[in-house]
């Protein structure tokens, strides 16, 4: 098996530096931000029928990878619908690793700000559907991710969580997806939740942030050293405590509640995209041959795990 790993490792990294190209199909992204980031009016928490309508969207992408795509739907405040969106690969019965990414947003057309997450789960559902599994993955899309839902119950991924944890399921970690589409090489366009990380990471928003706590656990810890190695993006590992790292709260979290082992992968959200959170989050804002490598050394990774 190790050796088996390590040849992937070198094809892998072979055929890129050959190649100049991922795994990951830089036309289909861009097709799939354009879908869902030009998909008016607003996907938000106050639009139902348009959550489902990408809801539907997302299902029929998966459905194109995975003869295994469920829906976990719930109510909120006693009258609406949302719909969390399940992607499975590998043996039904063997310890999960979950990647997840929320389609909703707080302000169109939320291009990084969360496209970007579910974009990178298509392309994952692509590239898992022929693999051999060790583990199984889920790949969940989930709805309620932005406020006035946010460190709430009602998220997609709380409900997700709990799910799993009230169900016993065996988990081996969750990897969150959260705005991994912005780049930007000059100096001072990188800020951070504490002033001292600039010392240690620097001012360029030329990197992919991988973010936990300490002592996240095993999954964390492994999932974090394979990226690092693997990555051909430039990769920074913040560990911080959860309090520390609350400005930058998100869907892993949720699983921090249940004991589960956890991280983000981001561009750091508000700390470096100027479009966050307004109408200028579009797809031309996208660095889409930095997202795919992104991307890429997810895959590359679960492969190694």
């Amino acid at each position: 098996m190790k050796i088996k790993l390590l040849l992937f490792s070198i094809f892998f990294l072979t055929f890129i530096h050959a190649h100049g190209e991922g795994l990951t199909d830089t036309a289909l992204i861009k097709s799939y931000l354009e879908t869902i980031a030009g998909n008016y009016p607003s996907r938000s928490y106050n639009n139902v029928a348009k959550l489902d309508e990408t809801a539907d969207y997302i299902r029929s992408v998966f459905a194109q990878f995975s003869d295994s795509v469920t829906m976990q739907r719930y109510q909120v405040n006693g009258y609406s619908y949302y719909e969390n969106v399940i992607c499975s690969f590998g043996p039904a019965n063997a310890r999960r690793i979950i990647i997840g990414a929320h389609y909703d947003v707080f302000t169109s057309p939320g291009a990084d700000d969360a496209a970007s997450g579910i974009v990178g789960l298509f392309e994952l559902a692509r590239l898992l559907q022929c693999q051999e599994m060790k583990y199984r993955v889920d790949l969940v899309a989930y709805t309620l991710g932005e406020e006035p839902f946010l460190k709430s119950p009602d998220m997609g991924s709380f409900v997700h969580a709990k799910m799993l944890h009230n169900h016993g399921v065996k988990v081996y970690g969750m990897v969150s997806l959260d705005m991994i589409g912005y780049f930007n090489s000059q100096f001072h366009t990188q800020k951070y939740p504490v002033d001292i990380f600039s010392l240690i990471f620097g001012t360029k928003a030329n990197f992919i942030a991988l973010v936990k706590k300490p002592a996240a656990g095993p999954f964390a810890r492994h999932f974090c050293t394979i990226f690092k190695a693997e990555s051909i993006v430039k990769t920074h590992k913040i560990s911080a405590p959860p309090s520390m790292l609350d400005m930058i709260w998100h869907d892993h979290m949720n699983y921090w509640k249940f004991g589960y082992s956890a991280l983000m992968i981001t561009d750091t959200q508000n700390f470096r995209d100027p479009y966050y959170h307004n109408s200028s989050d579009t797809v031309d804002t996208i660095d889409i041959n930095t997202m795919s490598k992104v991307i890429d050394a997810v895959f590359t990774t679960l492969m190694l795990l």
